[in-house]
């Protein structure tokens, strides 16, 4: 899609103090014949060679999963935005974010192909040097090498850079004496290539090229896990393993670099997945409810599963809204970098770091909606969704991980609420002004004016006023709390709530917005039922996270004005999501399954 002549391109963070314009908003709607032909081509490649054979990949029959990814490979499903320099097919960011999504609902299978063109190629791809990557990216591209990535430790997972793997330089100065271990390594029994991460002399964290074989290195037996069973994990020991001097990746003392900004990219590309996974999911829940009868009736008739129904394709829709939204601004902003002169690694990493607290939020609500469909799915199988004889049951433990790695979801509410409000003390981030304008508002009279008027106009007002709610508790934290505000992270988290909430709600209007700009408001019933649905209900969790965290700082009249303060900006028309729930789930009925 080429960029929207004088687009005002957002940045990271600026949408809780602007507002977007729907036109110059990328929707799924807007996926061009070639994408629109990935997509179909990833689900193809799942149904023939992945979905039948799943009890074989679950029992991780040798050479299967090497082999199904050298398949993947030769569909050119491995490289996809990964220049043509190295064998890739050289797309854009949009395209290989459809193909996660695309193959999100391939269970085990979506865990080892997601870990090696990400985690497993990427550090390569954008921090190699030109041999480095000349040696590696081809035959990772191709899958007929496998990546993997060694960053964990048994005492550091979240304080990545507290790891105890220590690198020594040889005393002829030729290689790296790694000592160490790491764990939870995806594809770590099989793959060929591996970065790792090491402390040079003790203090310098530094990233290291260590191939398969290199002497002193080996890995350990298959982990037994609750769920992705076909997925290999294993941990890596190191015991005076020889890297050559020539396999350090990047500057020496700067791998928090490389391992931190390949986690914003994976944060986005993981709720692509979970979204592939949750349509999955739910297109097996629907054709179960419509075809299980109870009392001489298809359960899909009874009101109780039509709202579960209708509850997990509206979170997946809004979640999808938001995700392509996203991953628009990052590859405007990757063009927009690489117009100006920068490589192609730095322009990606440029612009996935401008969008880190989105994607952020996103691998927070992806990963949740994956569990809620998932949980609902095994509930509308009843008794046999507890049984390994129906494919929901896998779907329930396989989903269960995505909110532990990439960062686990507390980190990442942490992190989105640390890095919004850093941007603002850098004064990348104009916060100040519209918080003070929301306090000026707080004290003077509610305007009681005439009724909105236009499309949507009431549902605009809300997402302004779901802001003001959002920068009336947040400011008011930083002012009460101000360098303590780290130290409360309850209230952290219910700050990020809001904004996620906020984030959503936003992205799943402007998206119904610009469909009806394109189709008439007629044509698009359906969505405009899940947007309003799902604003209506986030009105209600947007004012009970801001309660809580009111809670925790303020009292007396400042409490209670506050308060009178949050009500009001959450405050939202009634709905009957009943019958929106009702007329969705007969949608996806009519369909057998979901095809929003």
């Amino acid at each position: 899609m080429e960029t929207t002549k004088n687009a005002t391109v957002l940045q990271g963070g600026e949408w809780i103090i602007k507002e977007s314009n729907p036109n110059e908003t990328f929707i799924p709607e807007d996926f061009n014949e070639e994408q629109t032909m990935v997509m179909d081509m990833c689900e193809q490649f799942l149904q023939t060679e992945i979905l039948p054979i799943l009890d074989r990949i679950d029992k991780m029959e040798p050479g299967l999963m090497p082999s199904l990814m050298e398949k993947a490979g030769e569909q050119g499903l491995l490289s996809t935005s990964f220049p043509e320099v190295y064998g890739g097919l050289g797309k854009d960011f949009i395209t290989s974010t459809i193909v996660n999504q695309g193959l999100g609902g391939g269970f085990s299978f979506s865990v080892a192909i997601a870990a090696h063109t990400g985690i497993g190629t990427l550090p390569i791809l954008y921090f190699g040097t030109e041999e480095q990557k000349l040696k590696y990216i081809p035959k990772l591209a191709s899958g007929k090498w496998k990546g993997a990535y060694g960053l964990t430790e048994p005492n550091s997972g979240s304080d990545a850079l507290g790891a105890k793997t220590v690198a020594k330089l040889s005393d002829d100065g030729k290689h790296y004496i790694l000592n160490g271990q790491k764990c939870w390594i995806t594809n770590g029994g099989f793959a060929d290539v591996y970065t790792v991460f090491a402390k040079i002399d003790g203090d310098k964290f530094t990233g290291f090229i260590v191939d398969r074989g290199t002497e002193g290195f080996t890995q350990g037996p298959e982990e037994h896990k609750m769920g992705i069973k076909g997925s290999s994990t294993v941990q890596l020991y190191f015991q005076d393993c020889k890297v050559p001097v020539e396999n350090v990746l990047g500057e020496i003392g700067k791998g928090h670099i490389i391992a931190f900004n390949i986690l914003n990219i994976g944060r986005l590309k993981l709720c692509a997945a979970t979204l592939g996974g949750a349509k999955k999911a739910t297109d097996t829940s629907i054709q179960y409810a419509i075809t299980r009868e109870q009392f001489k009736i298809s359960i899909s008739k009874f009101g109780a599963i039509k709202h579960k129904m209708a509850e997990m394709a509206i979170r997946m829709w809004v979640c999808e809204s938001a995700l392509y939204r996203s991953a628009k601004w990052i590859d405007d902003k990757e063009h927009e970098l690489a117009a100006s002169g920068k490589s192609f690694a730095e322009s990606l990493l440029g612009a996935a770091e401008e969008y880190a607290i989105e994607c952020a939020i996103l691998k927070v609500y992806g990963s949740e909606v994956l569990d809620f469909v998932v949980d609902e799915g095994v509930q509308i199988h009843g008794g046999n969704g507890f049984s390994d004889e129906y494919q929901i049951s896998k779907a329930y433990r396989d989903s269960r991980i995505n909110r532990i790695y990439e960062g686990t979801n507390e980190i990442n509410r942490l992190l989105t609420v640390d890095m919004v409000l850093k941007r603002a003390m850098k004064g990348k981030l104009d916060l100040m002004g519209p918080a003070m304008a929301v306090q000026k508002e707080l004290m003077s009279i509610p305007d009681f004016g005439g009724e909105e008027e236009g499309a949507f106009a009431k549902e605009l007002k809300a997402i302004a006023n779901f802001k003001k709610a959002i920068l009336m508790v947040a400011g008011a934290a930083v002012q009460k709390l101000m360098m303590q505000l780290d130290k409360e992270q309850e209230i952290l988290m219910n700050i990020a709530d809001m904004s996620i909430e906020v984030f959503h709600v936003e992205s799943a209007l402007l998206r119904v917005m610009k469909l009806a700009n394109s189709r008439g408001e007629a044509a698009i019933g359906i969505q405009t039922d899940i947007m309003k649905t799902y604003l209506y209900d986030a009105a209600d969790r947007i004012n009970k996270a801001g309660k809580d965290a009111l809670n925790s700082f303020a009292d007396g009249d400042e409490l209670r004005m506050m308060h009178i303060g949050l009500k009001r900006f959450t405050k939202v028309e009634p709905f009957n999501t009943k019958n929106a729930r009702r007329r969705i789930a007969d949608q996806l009925i009519a369909d057998n399954g979901y095809k929003l």
